[in-house]
C-alpha cells in the first residue's frame, strides 16, 4: 500500500471521526428549533425538508413558560468571569513567586499546622463550645504564625521546596470533589447560622469557584513565567525598581498569552462545573449546569427545551474554542502553552 494510500484513508477515518464527534452538536441544535410534535414524531434531521423549524422553544424559555432562564444565564456569566478573574490573578503571583523566589518548608512544620488547625479546632469546637466559624477563626489565627515561627527553626526532617509546593497545588484536583464540596456546605451552613450568607450567594459561589479553578492557573502561569527572560527583570532592579512594579508593569504585559489562554481555560472549566453549584445554590444563583439537569416535567423529558439550554450553554464555550484556536495559529501564544 503505497503513502497515497495512506493518507487517504486516513483522511477519510479523520472525517468520520469528524461526523462522529458533531453529530452530537448537530442533533441538539436541530432538536432545538423543532416543534414538540417533530420531536415526538421519529427522527428527523434536515430542516426544511424534514420538518419546519420554529423559535417557539426559545420563546417559551425566556418567557419564562419552564421556569427562570435568564437567571442562571445571568449567574453563569457573572459567576465564571469574577471567579475567573480572581483566579488567574492570584494564579499569577503565586506562580510567579514560585518560579523567582526559593521556598524551604519543613515538613514538620507543616504537620505542626495540620496538627494544630485539626486538634484545635476539634477542642474549641467540642469540648469549649465553640461555633465552628469561631473555632475555624481562631486556630487558623493561631496555628498559622506558628507553623511559620517553627519553619524559621533548624527542625529535622524533609524540606519542600518550589516543585513540592507546586505539586500541592495541582495535587488540590486530584481528590473527589464531592470531598471538598460537602466540606465547604457544612461549613457555608454554619455561617449562615452566624449571620454570613454563603449558601446561594454570590460571594460564596466565587469564593468556591476561585479556589477550584486557581490550581490550573498556577500551574499553567508557572510554566510560562519559567519562559520570561529574568534579564529584564534584572534590568529594571538596577533602576531601583520594587518587585511589585516589575510583576505588574513588565512581568504581566509581557505574559499576556498566557494570561488570555489561562483565563480561557479556567473559564471553560468554572463555566461547566456541575457539582459545586449543585451543593452551594437553591434557587437564587443557580448556573446553567443546574438548570439543564432540572430540564424535565411532569409530562416527561421535553428534549426540544433541553435542547435550547444545552445549546445556551455550550455556545459559550465554543466561541472560547474558536478563539483560542485562532490565537494559536496565528502565533500568539507562542510559548505560552506546552
Amino acid at each position: 500500500m503505497d503513502r497515497t494510500t495512506f493518507r487517504r484513508l486516513g483522511l477519510g477515518l479523520a472525517l468520520v471521526w469528524l461526523v462522529f464527534c458533531l453529530f452530537p452538536l448537530w442533533w441538539v441544535l436541530v432538536t432545538a428549533f423543532k416543534p414538540p410534535a417533530a420531536v415526538s414524531g421519529g427522527a428527523t434531521y434536515i430542516p426544511f425538508v424534514d420538518f419546519q423549524p420554529t423559535l417557539q422553544a426559545f420563546l417559551d424559555a425566556f418567557a419564562g413558560v419552564r421556569g427562570d432562564f435568564a437567571g442562571p444565564i445571568f449567574s453563569s456569566i457573572f459567576v465564571s468571569l469574577v471567579s475567573t478573574a480572581l483566579s488567574v490573578f492570584l494564579g499569577a503571583m503565586a506562580a510567579y513567586a514560585l518560579v523567582r523566589f526559593e521556598f524551604r518548608i519543613r515538613l514538620l512544620a507543616g504537620l505542626a499546622f495540620a496538627l494544630l488547625s485539626i486538634g484545635g479546632f476539634a477542642v474549641l469546637n467540642q469540648l469549649a463550645g465553640f461555633g465552628v466559624p469561631q473555632a475555624l477563626g481562631l486556630v487558623l489565627v493561631t496555628a498559622l504564625p506558628v507553623s511559620v515561627w517553627l519553619n524559621g527553626r533548624n527542625l529535622p526532617g524533609p524540606i519542600l521546596g518550589n516543585n513540592d509546593v507546586t505539586f500541592w497545588f495541582v495535587s488540590q484536583r486530584m481528590f473527589p470533589p464531592i470531598v471538598s464540596a460537602f466540606a465547604l456546605f457544612l461549613l457555608y451552613a454554619e455561617m449562615n447560622k452566624v449571620g454570613v450568607r454563603l449558601l446561594d450567594s454570590f460571594p460564596g459561589l466565587v469564593a468556591a469557584y476561585t479556589a477550584f479553578g486557581l490550581p490550573f492557573a498556577v500551574w499553567l502561569m508557572r510554566d510560562f513565567f519559567s519562559n520570561v527572560p529574568v534579564e529584564v527583570e534584572e534590568a529594571a532592579m538596577v533602576d531601583n525598581i520594587g518587585r511589585m512594579r516589575i510583576f505588574f508593569q513588565i512581568v504581566l504585559p509581557m505574559s499576556k498569552p498566557g494570561l488570555v489562554a489561562t483565563s480561557m481555560i479556567v473559564l471553560a472549566f468554572i463555566w461547566n462545573e456541575f457539582l459545586f453549584a449543585l451543593l452551594l445554590t437553591s434557587s437564587k444563583w443557580q448556573t446553567l449546569p443546574i438548570l439543564m439537569a432540572g430540564q424535565n416535567s411532569s409530562r416527561g423529558d421535553e428534549w426540544w427545551a433541553i435542547s435550547v439550554a444545552a445549546l445556551i450553554s455550550i455556545i459559550p464555550m465554543i466561541a472560547v474554542a474558536i478563539f483560542l484556536g485562532r490565537m494559536m495559529r496565528s502565533g500568539f501564544l507562542a510559548g505560552s502553552i506546552k
